[in-house]
């Protein structure tokens, strides 16, 4: 892939400022996916040689393919926001007319995000009860919270994607799910 179309594919559409946070979360997004992904499948295929080549296990595998899990999760609810792919239930939005759906569109994508940002706050508030009990991985040896750091990350930056896509449908005519998708079902989805 060319450096180009690598930055246009992180390119944001939203002016200035709110452009820059789209694009650094977008970015930030792809490496926590790719690498999540690669290391799981490195971790995986290298415990499977291990046991049935060298008939031992890697000790650690299940713990870091649960970290990594954890990672994968947090930052594919974000992609998922960003790519206008999370469920919704549109029987009634989906009847209104377009003045509505616009104005239902920026309430909902602000009280998803104030949830996102008030489920970040919890997460870290958790994250700081399970540090100061101390626990360890029994496998690697590290603090449990260190694998839960993901979690804050996760919802901060869906809540983020949904803050800009209400700024999104805000400055601009056309009703959009995400910052980067428009309203409506692609030519392969059908309406039930």
């Amino acid at each position: 892939m060319s450096d180009r179309t690598q930055r246009d594919e992180h390119a944001s559409s939203l002016p200035g400022f709110l452009g820059y946070i789209d694009s650094a979360i977008s970015r930030i997004e792809s490496i926590m996916l790719a690498v999540g992904v690669l290391l799981m499948a490195a971790n995986t295929i290298g415990n499977v040689v291990g046991r049935f080549v060298f008939q031992s296990s890697l000790f650690f595998s299940e713990e870091l393919n649960r970290i990594l899990i954890i990672m994968i999760t947090f930052a594919g609810i974000s992609y998922a926001a960003r790519q206008g792919r999370h469920i919704r239930m549109s029987a009634i939005y989906d009847a209104m007319p377009p003045k509505a759906r616009k104005f239902m569109m920026i309430v909902i994508s602000l009280v998803t995000a104030v949830f996102m940002f008030g489920l970040c706050y919890y997460s870290t508030q958790y994250i700081g009860t399970q540090a100061s009990r101390g626990r360890v991985l029994p496998s690697l040896q590290i603090p449990v919270w260190w694998t839960l750091v993901w979690v804050p990350v996760g919802f901060f930056m869906t809540g983020m994607q949904y803050f800009l896509t209400a700024i999104k449908n805000m400055v601009e005519k056309d009703i959009y799910l995400s910052t980067n998708v428009l309203e409506g079902y692609d030519n392969d989805e059908i309406e039930i």
